[in-house]
């Protein structure tokens, strides 16, 4: 693997060590938040803690990719442009259960999520993982 792909690689590993971070943010302050309903609900502890899991599962798959692993870059790709896309609509949807400050945290989450997309989908990336029966074909 060249040192373009890796560079891109360990980019994408501190975009999801950012996610977890972050993610570790918003727990703590759901915590502090505890006693107003109006701002901390069910859904704020189910997709915080939800998405500070996956960030440290997206951070071994990072270093899996590192490796050379194609079914770890398989999922990065996937689930950053997947992930993006849910994101979004969370964002978006008038009634979506989120309150305010957790749509803004998970703005935050989409903005790095979409940062590994890019990363993900550079055509050095994607060649550095070609499909089996594949390698050395061109397109």
């Amino acid at each position: 693997m060249d040192n373009k792909v890796l560079a891109s690689l360990r980019r994408i590993r501190s975009l999801f060590v950012g996610m977890a971070a972050v993610s570790l943010v918003t727990l703590i302050v759901a915590a502090v938040l505890r006693n107003r309903p109006d701002l901390v609900n069910w859904v704020v502890w189910v997709r915080g803690g939800a998405v500070a899991a996956a960030s440290l599962w997206l951070i071994s798959l990072a270093g899996q990719a590192a490796r050379g692993k194609r079914s770890a870059y398989v999922r990065i790709r996937t689930l950053s442009i997947l992930g993006t896309i849910g994101i979004v609509l969370i964002c978006v949807a008038p009634d979506s259960g989120y309150p305010l400050w957790m749509k803004a945290d998970q703005g935050l989450i989409g903005l790095l999520l979409a940062g590994v997309a890019v990363l993900a989908t550079r055509h050095a990336v994607r060649a550095a993982f070609p499909r089996p029966g594949r390698a050395g074909k061109l397109g």
